[in-house]
């Protein structure tokens, strides 16, 4: 059988491409799904396995295990090929629902996840690498604006998707679902994807991955506990943060040495690698302050009831669906991608001036606009990023600049969480003092230590209701007090994290110029070569 024959490059062609592609896809699709169907279920979730302390960890075992083994599969896929390690990520992924929707316990779940996000990161860096070994940069554009407007589209889907499996089945079954959709994924790499045998005995920088894990982990644990569970400058969070930063130290210091190195140290002289990199954390920072608080403020300041809180992000899902289906054909047609940066970068910074005009009186349609444009600007630069990167560097080292690029870019995300998050609980705290009426002041020390966020659940707000109604009429007047003190206190606070996410959108538009184009190559992508001199240059940079 074709499928059966030993290749020396991953390089997918005839008319087994489109299969490939076909597998992308899904696989895109259902594990981009899993967190919002996940999300979706948790208080249902919750309520079964009685876990609420290791409510955080669902979500923080999952991101840790993906986020520190995606480089190390993108490297490792370069040498050895996709198809081992794609297989290896589909199957720990299946075996991680397969367990999650067997769990009795809270921690069961939790290292269930873990097994999840271990399968997980093979799942966000190894489809990005198959659209690379199947199309030439100037080809992949349009592909790669399919595949992200996939990722929005599965984002407007999960919400909707966890809560009508939970309520009609059991909360069980939204890990359940991923089972067909892993063995129909496992069984298109197997007939799709080449056996690849390096062309020479390489040495796997196995203690350098093991020094980058040593040193990820503590810091991915102090940015998850950052503001929540720790203040900032509390002694163990120093602990991570230095411990880890100096065990990172150590990982740089070896990777210049070794032989083989996990991330070569010579990719980041490459102008583009380095700019798109910090491109791609400014963009997650601005996205994540909108993905996670957008729904808050329309829930909370709007009053969207939560049963419709799950299409809330829709607009904006829609308008990055958009930007990176016209995105793509726009490089894919003219092969350059200069203009098209800066157009996204300005219509970034267009959307989040408009965040920032949103108040009190902010109407659903105004935010719903809002959120279309600046869907539109991250859509588009998104896949623009991942295009110039893959164009910038020898095709057999496309495995590990995607992978380093999706790592960083994850950590955007990671990292965003708690900043944004510790700025909405200060400005709220800030706010409702200056704002509760003198006549509940006696409440202030009571009230002043709950979260903005758990405030807008229904069950906080008819507890509360509840305890004032025992004072009667009185009573219900100080709620109504209370809550309008809540919702200019959460209106503050959100404003406080748009104009954070302001200065992000403008330093990416302002990085965008910084951004060297290169004309992005057609067929001879493929046979390219993967010298030093090659990683460091910027040859066929133009300069117009």
């Amino acid at each position: 059988m074709a499928h059966s024959e030993v290749q020396t490059t991953n390089q997918i062609t005839g008319s087994k491409k489109w299969w490939a592609l076909a597998t992308v896809l899904m696989t895109m699709f259902f594990s981009s799904m899993d967190q919002t169907v996940v999300s979706t279920a948790m208080p249902t979730i919750i309520g079964d396995l009685h876990g609420l302390n290791l409510y955080a960890w669902v979500f923080t075992a999952y991101m840790m295990a993906s986020s520190v083994t995606i480089p190390i599969y993108g490297k490792l896929s370069d040498v050895f090929g996709r198809k081992p390690f794609y297989l290896f990520g589909l199957i720990m992924f299946a075996l991680g629902s397969a367990v999650s929707g067997q769990a009795h316990t809270m921690l069961e779940l939790v290292w269930a996840r873990a097994f999840q996000g271990i399968g997980a990161g093979a799942m966000m860096s190894m489809p990005r690498a198959t659209v690379g070994d199947i199309f030439s940069p100037k080809e992949r554009g349009k592909w790669m604006g399919v595949m992200m407007a996939v990722f929005g589209l599965s984002s407007i889907l999960g919400p909707a998707l966890g809560g009508w499996i939970t309520d009609s089945f059991s909360w069980r079954w939204v890990f359940y679902i991923n089972l067909p959709f892993a063995l129909l994924a496992i069984i298109g790499v197997i007939v799709t994807l080449p056996k690849v045998r390096a062309e020479h005995r390489v040495k796997v920088d196995w203690l350098g991955s093991v020094i980058l894990i040593i040193g990820l982990i503590p810091i991915l644990l102090g940015f998850t506990w950052a503001g929540t569970k720790y203040a900032w400058s509390s002694p163990l969070e120093l602990t991570l943060f230095i411990g880890g930063m100096v065990v990172l130290i150590l990982f740089i210091l070896w990777e210049r040495k070794a032989k083989d190195p996990l991330l070569d140290p010579a990719l980041f002289k490459n102008r583009i690698f380095s700019t798109s990199l910090i491109l791609g954390v400014l963009v997650g920072m601005t996205m994540f302050g909108s993905l996670i608080f957008l729904p808050v403020y329309v829930q909370g300041v709007i009053g969207l009831n939560a049963q419709s809180s799950g299409w809330v992000m829709s607009p904006m899902m829609l308008g990055f669906i958009f930007g990176s289906i016209v995105s793509g054909q726009i490089m894919s047609r003219t092969g350059r991608y200069r203009y098209l940066a800066w157009c996204s970068g300005a219509v970034i910074v267009a959307g989040s001036l408009l965040l920032n005009q949103m108040n009190i009186h902010t109407t659903w349609s105004t935010v719903a606009i809002n959120m279309v444009v600046l869907g539109l600007g991250i859509g588009s630069l998104m896949p623009l990023m991942n295009m110039v990167v893959q164009n910038a560097f020898p095709y057999k080292m496309m495995g590990t600049v995607n992978s380093t690029q999706q790592f960083v870019s994850s950590l955007g995300g990671v990292i965003a969480s708690p900043i944004f998050g510790s700025i909405l609980n200060k400005a709220f705290t800030k706010k409702f003092s200056e704002t509760l009426p003198d006549s509940m002041q006696q409440f202030k020390n009571k009230l002043a230590d709950l979260n903005p966020q758990t405030l807008l659940t229904l069950q906080a707000q008819q507890s509360i209701a509840a305890e004032f109604n025992k004072l009667g009429n009185a009573g219900h007047q100080m709620y109504l007090q209370l809550m309008e003190a809540v919702k200019t206190s959460l209106t503050f606070g959100i404003q406080q994290i748009f104009r954070v996410g302001l200065i992000f959108a403008i330093l990416c538009f302002i990085g965008t110029f910084f951004l060297p184009e290169a004309r992005l190559k057609g067929k001879e992508f493929f046979l390219s070569g993967s010298s030093k001199d090659e990683i460091q240059s910027n040859e066929g940079v133009t300069k117009e």
